[in-house]
């Protein structure tokens, strides 16, 4: 009943058995007769040991009422169940050794034992009170993610910190914490978790050190201790940061095996890593190794098709490529590279980890198809590369079980499982896990607010398809939680900065003022496009640069006929409108050339945006549907945690089970649980807006492609001007 609901029908008879022990104190205190009668037929009873029968029974009869109403609480459970184990062993010892009950008395209080007993039995596996079922589920840690039944899920989604979450039996979080680098760990000297360019050379030179992750991993779980019991954890996984790479010296698996629990992990790896330093998804150093190695592959789309991206500054390939070039001594000492997934996991096992195929796909180095590494990309990459790599493994599988050091330091079992950590994207499609939720007919947006680096930035799309159709716009992984389907996904880095900036310039530095203007303007914005790009974008991929424009169309809403004019500003409330349409405008167009569903059944909105419920309205009226928001904005913490507990009962089967079968129909009444914040209608005027904005929106891609907006001169200008 702790949850909520009806009674279920132990708990009434647990009711009715309390209350007949309640009828029976009255004969214990005032009826001694009928105490001698009904009970002890065979003796002589006094009033004293009436009373004190009396004062026992209430005190069981009390755990009955209170456990009817609290059927989840366990200590309180096994009182109750154990109150009748002791009534039975008190009724059958007076009747066989002491001779002071006749055989119908030991009949009529033995039948209410025995089947309160059997009753409780039945019920202690159904209602999750057994060892499985008390078990947690997941913590999470920044770029990282940890889960155990009860599960621990450590998570590394941002750059900036390492969070932990942990999920009770009924998939509710019961704790969570989190590390943050640079004011936890300030002797890194990292800001927003990163280092840019320590030698100074190359602005965009982005690194990570992974010893401020391994020991950002023994600080979460040592203030986390307090409130988990680490033994009940039976399973562990985790999600990190995508695209990094950490680079393990040759002969470092023996010291990940050895690793001693009286010290910390830092000291202990750092002699373990050839380089100290890991190049993260931030880094833009490698344009000229991700063209290279689209040359050697066929072209950009044609690598697209075979690994599910194009080469992208941010993935892993393209930095192992400069690695190799750039410090070959490094390369060559190098023995095994990990994703910072694997490299958490790693920590974990106390070995090398696989790989997981999710994250995977982000090297530009797995077949999307079979999911196994291409010799052709690793060819292009580097020369000895699929050594290094290793071996891919599934999501749900598991790495392996906690090592002596994790065991020994923090008291977790040493039968803990360690299910595969993954990115923090793939993870976030986890905590979407029910098909009524993110199904092959919805869509995930992401809207992050703003926070100490660069990170934090990123506005995201992601579905999920049968059916990839790899391009040149978005990115295909494997869906983490379904082998037989797809995640797309969308990433745009002018995002929440950019908005934060327009806030900063048109609506006076306050979101009270930002929401009035976005409010007070019509939708459509009176046919107002503005191109806006603080930061180079991601998709599509142009450089800085700013551009206002103000379409007319006809009276037949024709495409061809839709006329668009160049102007230097807006006024302060076009200007708001104008870069929230604009980025929805552009996720949804690349949303459908990726082969998601426009409309989509239902969009689900993350991140800290996801409360402004105009920009909500602005969403469902341009996309054509309602969007939900979720009980919890930490998705990808809450989906590493469901991932933990879903490989442990894979590996329980013996085979893979689907996800559903962690929640059943208890959703609504878990952490993962979603609620409609902006409806959309079918009226005839909500149908013509959305008609409307569907033309605005194929004129944006239009003007986009056919003016190569940013690449001229006269838009690097303005952007340096604007910025200065």
């Amino acid at each position: 009943m702790a949850g909520g609901g009806r009674m279920p029908l132990l708990g009434w008879w647990l009711m009715l058995v309390g209350s007949l022990r309640l009828a029976s104190v009255w004969f214990g205190f005032f009826n001694i007769w009928a105490l001698r009668l009904a009970v002890f037929s065979q003796t002589h009873m006094t009033e004293i040991h009436g009373r004190t029968f009396g004062v026992w029974t209430l005190l069981t009869c009390t755990l009955c009422f209170l456990c009817a109403f609290n059927l989840e609480n366990r200590p309180l459970y096994l009182a109750t169940f154990l109150s009748f184990i002791y009534a039975l062993g008190h009724f059958l010892t007076e009747y066989l050794i002491y001779h002071t009950m006749a055989v119908a008395n030991l009949s009529t209080v033995g039948f209410f034992a025995v089947l309160s007993c059997n009753t409780q039995m039945t019920c202690l596996k159904l209602i999750g009170l057994h060892k499985e079922g008390h078990r947690l589920y997941g913590c999470c840690f920044n770029g990282i993610h940890m889960g155990n039944l009860v599960v621990l899920n450590l998570l590394s989604s941002h750059e900036w910190s390492l969070k932990a979450t942990v999920l009770d039996a009924g998939l509710t979080a019961v704790a969570h914490d989190a590390v943050h680098f640079d004011s936890d760990l300030p002797h890194y000297a990292t800001h927003g978790g990163v280092l840019r360019d320590p030698s100074g050379g190359d602005p965009g030179r982005v690194v990570s050190p992974p010893l401020m992750w391994a020991e950002a991993l023994d600080l979460l779980l040592a203030r986390l201790a307090p409130r988990v019991d680490y033994a009940r954890v039976a399973a562990v996984s985790g999600g990190a940061q995508q695209h990094g790479s950490v680079y393990w010296k040759r002969g470092s698996a023996a010291a990940l095996a050895s690793l001693d629990p009286a010290r910390g992990l830092a000291p202990q790896l750092a002699a373990a890593l050839a380089t100290a330093e890991s190049p993260v998804w931030m880094d833009s150093s490698t344009a000229a190794q991700c063209r290279e190695v689209e040359a050697a592959v066929g072209g950009a789309l044609e690598l697209a098709r075979m690994t599910g991206w194009r080469a992208h500054e941010r993935c892993t390939g393209p930095q192992i490529r400069r690695m190799y070039q750039a410090r070959r001594r490094v390369y060559d000492d190098t023995e095994r590279i990990s994703l910072v997934s694997s490299f958490m996991a790693s920590l974990l096992v106390g070995g090398y980890a696989c790989i997981d195929e999710t994250d995977g796909a982000g090297m530009n180095l797995m077949d999307i198809a079979t999911r196994e590494l291409r010799m052709d990309a690793l060819e292009a990459t580097a020369p000895d590369l699929e050594d290094k790599i290793g071996k891919l493994a599934p999501a749900h599988a598991v790495a392996g079980t906690l090592s002596p050091y994790f065991v020994q330091r923090f008291q977790f079992s040493s039968n803990c499982l360690v299910v595969q950590w993954s990115g923090d994207n793939p993870n976030s499609l986890a905590g979407f896990p029910n098909k009524k939720q993110l199904t092959t007919q919805s869509c995930s947006v992401h809207l992050s607010t703003t926070g100490p680096c660069l990170a934090n930035e990123l506005w995201e799309v992601f579905g999920i398809t049968d059916l990839p159709e790899p391009s040149l716009d978005g990115n295909i992984l494997p869906n983490p939680v379904d082998p037989k389907t797809y995640m797309v996904m969308l990433c745009y880095k002018n995002g929440s900065l950019t908005r934060e900036d327009v806030r900063n310039r048109y609506a006076e530095g306050s979101w009270d003022v930002f929401n009035k203007h976005l409010e007070n303007t019509a939708p459509l914005n009176r046919g107002k496009l503005r191109y806006y790009y603080k930061e180079p974008e991601i998709l599509p991929p142009l450089p800085v640069g700013f551009h206002r424009y103000v379409v007319s169309s006809s009276a037949s809403g024709s495409l061809d006929e839709m006329v668009e004019h160049q102007i230097n500003q807006f006024d302060p409330p076009s200007e708001v409108r104008a870069i929230i349409e604009g980025q929805f405008l552009s996720m949804r167009g690349h949303a459908e050339r990726c082969g998601l569903p426009v409309p989509p059944k239902r969009i689900i909105a993350t991140g800290g945006a996801s409360s402004n419920q105009i920009i909500l309205k602005t969403m469902a009226s341009i996309f054509g549907c309602s969007v939900y928001t979720v009980q919890r904005p930490d998705s990808a913490s809450l989906g590493a945690a469901l991932r933990a507990a879903h490989g442990w009962i894979c590996n329980q089967k013996g085979k893979f089970v689907p996800v559903s079968c962690l929640h059943s129909d208890r959703l609504n009444r878990t952490s993962l649980s979603i609620k409609l914040a902006a409806p959309f209608g079918d009226s005839e005027e909500d149908i013509d807006l959305l008609n409307n904005y569907t033309l605005l929106m194929k004129k944006r891609l239009e003007m986009r492609l056919s003016r190569s907006l940013s690449r001229s001169l006269v838009d690097i200008h303005e952007a340096f001007v604007y910025l200065c």
